[in-house]
Order: C-alpha cells, then structure tokens, then sequence
C-alpha cells in the first residue's frame, strides 16, 4: 500500500469516529462533570441536584416551604428532591443517607427530633454535603456541622398568640397542645409564656403533647374537655392541631365557648378564622423560608460568607386581616 492510499484510509477512519465521538462528550447531560460555560453559545445551566427531607409532607406549611425551595432552585437550573420522613427520626436517618449516597449539591433539613440529627450530620460532613437546616434549629453543640438556620421567628410567633388572647381573655384558663420534640415549637411556647407573666390572671391548667396534626390534638382535647370544666383558651403550636380542637370542641357542643390561638397562618387556619372558629394564627411564611434557604445554599457553594441564624417574619392574622391573607383558590 503506497503512502496516499494509506492517508486516504487514515482520513475516512477518522471522520467516520468525530461523530461519534462528540456523541459521548455531550454536554446537556448531567453529570457529566463538563463545563458548559466552556462550550460557546452553551447558556445550559448547572443542573445541580439538591436534596430535603421534612418532618411531614401532611401539613400545607411543608409543602409550601418546598415549592420556595424549588422554585429558586429551578431558577438557577437545579433540582430538587423532597423526602417526607412521616415524623419518624429513623426514616428521616436513612432519608439523609439515600441523599448523600446519591451524592448531592448540597440538603436542606427540617430534624424530626431536634435533639437526634448529629449522627447524620457527621455523615454529610465527612462526605461534604452541606446542610442548611429549615423551620426548626437543631442543638446549639451541633450548629457548627451545619450551614445556617433559616427558620421563622418562633419565640415571637408565642408572643403575638399570647397578646392576642390576652386582648379578648385576659382571665384565661387554657390548655397548651405541644410537640416537644420540635425546637421550633419549643420556642413558640417559651415565647408564649414569657408573654402571659405580663397577665397574672391568666392560668396554664395543663400541657399535652398532640403530635403536630389534627388527628393527634382530636383525642388530646375531647381528654382536656373532661378534665378541665372551667377551659375557656386554648394555645396549639400549629394550625392542624388547631382544627384538631376545632373539631372535638364542635363536638362537645363547646366551641362557642372556647378561644383558640396558633401559629402557622395556613390557608385552612385562615378559613377557620373567617368562620369564626379559630381567634387567631400567628403566620410565617414558608415560601419565603424556602427560597431565603436555597439562596443561602447557593451563596455558600459560591464561596461567600452566610450568617449562621436567620430570622424570617411573622405576623397575626385575625379576623381583621384575614382577608388579605387568603389566596385564591
């Protein structure tokens, strides 16, 4: 075989393998650790995938933290997975484990138990993840393995529940519905027990635990209904154990008697308002945490400073304002 032939052959093998070579290379793909800003007229995003596990995806409040977190998330080109870990902190464990096996850009958690976290946050560490915890702090001790908190601010959230049914109650005798396990709910009481020292004639007959759900607080309160002739308030740590003492109180025939103050400021818990039924929710704002979250996830990874606890508002909603906080339907 002569030298042109040889160079003829040579040049067809190789235009026969370009193609398919650009064919493995190909940068839309996620995952393929290519640089798409290097590709001219390559706009592609990153496409990062993040992670988040909450405590329940049963509650609005969860649900709409998510779709904050999504929302800005997809506006950078990343994704998102949601985990619900159904209250159960070994779920929530092996949730956190799935993610950071699946090696993921960064995970967002709001802790079952608040107390129960460090085990799985040793793990991201180790593995580089970061965390940025939402809603509901973890222990002062672990905070260092973490980000930030984004979270509302709880202690104020009990304070406006207190001054408002001290405002149409001041001789109040009621019962607190708890989730003890849940640092955010633990600061709502504190905060609201701080604030009723203001009222010496306001009494606390008693302190239940009600799961956080309205299925859990039904059979709490038709309890504290029996025990406690003389209740007239009620405080619930959130709007679905608040229609869970809706529900009981309408059942004893006692709901006219009975004021009920919470936190959360739900679309339900407004609704609830409205027909005259729940006092009052001190409202956060959970797409607000959820986009407040991701956009210090993505300042991280960037490389700039995020300042350890952040504080997102809260506001009362009565009877007053409720209409401004309804969306359409």
């Amino acid at each position: 075989m002569n030298k042109a032939l040889r160079f003829l052959i040579s040049s067809s093998l190789l235009l026969l393998f370009v193609p398919l070579l650009s064919g493995c290379n190909d940068s839309s793909a996620p995952g393929t650790g290519s640089d798409p800003a290097q590709t001219e007229g390559n706009t592609a995003p990153p496409g990062r995938l993040f992670g988040a596990s909450f405590q329940t995806l049963n509650n609005p409040f969860f649900v709409d933290l998510g779709n904050g977190l999504q929302k800005e998330l997809a506006a950078h080109g990343d994704e998102l997975i949601i985990l619900d870990a159904q209250f159960n902190s070994l779920k929530q464990k092996n949730d956190l484990s799935d993610l950071i096996l699946k090696d993921v850009a960064g995970i967002f958690v709001n802790p079952v138990n608040w107390e129960g976290l460090k085990g799985s946050l040793l793990e991201a560490q180790r593995k580089n993840v970061p965390i940025i915890i939402v809603d509901a702090p973890v222990k002062e001790s672990d905070e260092e393995l973490i980000v930030c908190t984004v979270a509302s601010d709880n202690v104020r959230a009990g304070q406006l529940a207190a001054e408002a049914l001290a405002k149409v109650n001041p001789k109040a005798k009621l019962v607190v519905l708890h989730l003890s396990v849940n640092k955010a709910c633990i600061d709502r009481v504190a905060g609201f027990k701080e604030t009723l020292q203001k009222y010496p004639e306001m009494e606390i007959l008693d302190v239940q635990e009600a799961k956080g759900t309205t299925e859990g607080a039904r059979p709490v309160m038709r309890d504290l209904i029996g025990r406690y002739p003389d209740l007239n308030a009620v405080f619930a740590i959130n709007d679905p154990n608040a229609l869970g003492v809706i529900s009981a109180l309408d059942s004893a025939n006692k709901l006219d008697d009975v004021t009920i103050v919470t936190v959360d400021g739900s679309q339900a818990g407004i609704k609830a308002i409205q027909a005259g039924k729940l006092h009052s929710t001190s409202a956060q704002f959970p797409k607000e945490i959820g986009k407040i979250a991701a956009e210090k996830m993505l300042a991280h990874l960037n490389g700039e400073p995020v300042e350890k606890d952040v504080k997102v508002r809260v506001e009362l909603i009565t009877a007053e304002n409720a209409e401004q906080h309804l969306e359409a339907d």
